[in-house]
Formats: C-alpha cells, structure tokens, sequence
C-alpha cells in the first residue's frame, strides 16, 4: 500500500471519528437541555385518559350478572373480595342507568360506605341475608366524602346505584335483590 493511500484511510478514519464524536455530543446536549427544562418545570408529563363511551359501559363493568331488584331487572356488577369492596364504585366515571354495584360481605353488619374519589352521585341501599332491602340512603353526594352511612339494621349486602334509581324504580324498604339464574 503506498503512502498516500495510507493517509487517505487515516484521514477517513478520522473523518469519521470526529463525525461520531461530533453527533454523540451533539445528542448528549440537547438531552441534557431537555433535563434541565424539565428541572425548571417547563415540560409537564401528561397521563393519557382512556375515555370510554357509556355505550362501552362493559369495559369498566366486566363480568356482570342478571339481577332483580324490586320489580327492576339490573346488570350487578359483584364486588365479593376485598379490594373490589373496597374500590368500589370509586374513580369511575359512570354508572349506567341498568348497572348497579353488589358489594358481598358474607356477614351481617353495619357496612359503613362512603363516598372517596366518587365522581357522581348514588341510591346505596342494603339488604339482609335473604336479599330483602332493610335500608336506603338516597342521593348520596361525593361532597358527602369523608363523611360515611351506614344501616342501622344488620345488613350481609350493599348495592349502589344512579341517583335517582330508588325513586324512578318505585325501590322501598321490604322489596327483595335476587340474582337471576343464567
């Protein structure tokens, strides 16, 4: 190899050394600028929010069953574990008009519900053993939040509903929840 062919390739070798460096350094600034903007608080990272159509209302509401409330048939939506119990209805943003949460406690008690990082208004009504209604706390505001409501009577099930619900359905104290057979 002659001489100038090999200053040709050490020049193109360094062409592209300095070219590398060049672009590494190049990406490292501007990454370290967008850091310190961040710093500054001059970029907000934004959460994306699924929006789901009430139409979609079964994405939120998986897995309902059939059921009869008063004379009223609903999807429930069961909450039979203790984090779903717990959840609840909390951060969601609707309840259908024909959707209803079933909370099972498998015991008789006060069941205390209140209304954390609700985003609209319920009817919570509680049931004994054999499903009859023996309480009813219409129109339930999430301003209500810390504030909770309980039955004064014994109670093994809660069921929340739309505002409103109660009194459009004819829902009073006496009338029975039963879970209809698939």
């Amino acid at each position: 190899m002659k001489i100038a062919e090999k200053i040709i390739l050490v020049a193109l070798l360094l062409v592209l050394i300095a070219g590398g460096a060049w672009i590494y350094f190049a990406v490292q600034h501007e990454h370290n600028k967008k850091l310190d903007a961040v710093a500054r608080g001059e970029f907000e990272i934004r959460e994306t929010e699924t929006v789901v159509e009430e139409s979609d209302w079964r994405l939120i509401y998986p897995g309902t069953v059939k059921a009869r409330i008063g004379s009223t048939t609903v999807d429930a939506s069961v909450a039979d574990s203790i984090p779903e119990r717990i959840q609840g209805l909390s951060d969601t943003p609707f309840l259908p008009d024909n959707v209803v949460k079933l909370f099972v406690f498998g015991a008789a008690g006060t069941h205390s519900i209140w209304m954390k990082d609700m985003n609209y208004s319920l009817d919570i009504i509680w049931l004994d053993e054999d499903g009859v209604i023996v309480h009813i706390e219409p129109n339930v505001s999430p301003d209500t939040y810390p504030d909770s409501f309980a039955s004064p009577v014994p109670a093994w099930y809660v069921v929340e509903a739309n505002a409103g619900f109660v009194e459009k359905n004819g829902i009073k104290l006496g009338d029975d929840f039963v879970v209809q057979s698939q």
